[in-house]
């Protein structure tokens, strides 16, 4: 599988995820914020949970999609912020990096 098919693959995988979690919640239950942990305040941490992991895939897809036009730009494996070739390495364990590790790290 090439980079472009693995990043599209990719893409395609999150679109899923996501459009699974976007989907309203088929439990109901009364959520309550009492003392006592009961099955709405379990439902409402779990619905928190979901959340922040759906925000989580969208900054990843939103670099998934900057590496494929990358790829269009014949830019794939620079560095975004400052231009140098980031590492195979990375590539290979995260095809869909657009930052070297240095500037990755400072974000």
């Amino acid at each position: 599988m090439d980079t472009r098919q693995q990043l599209e693959a990719k893409r395609d995988e999150m679109d899923a995820e996501m459009t699974e979690m976007e989907r309203p919640p088929t439990e109901t239950g009364g959520i309550s914020f009492g003392k006592r942990i009961g099955e709405g305040t379990s439902m409402a941490v779990d619905r928190m949970q979901q959340v922040a992991v759906h925000d989580q895939l969208r900054g990843v897809r939103t670099e998934v999609l900057r590496a494929l036009e990358k790829l269009d730009e014949g830019t794939y494996g620079r560095c975004d912020a400052c231009g140098r070739e980031i590492p195979a390495g990375r590539l290979e364990a995260l095809p869909w990096a657009v930052l070297c590790v240095e500037d990755a790290a400072r974000r």
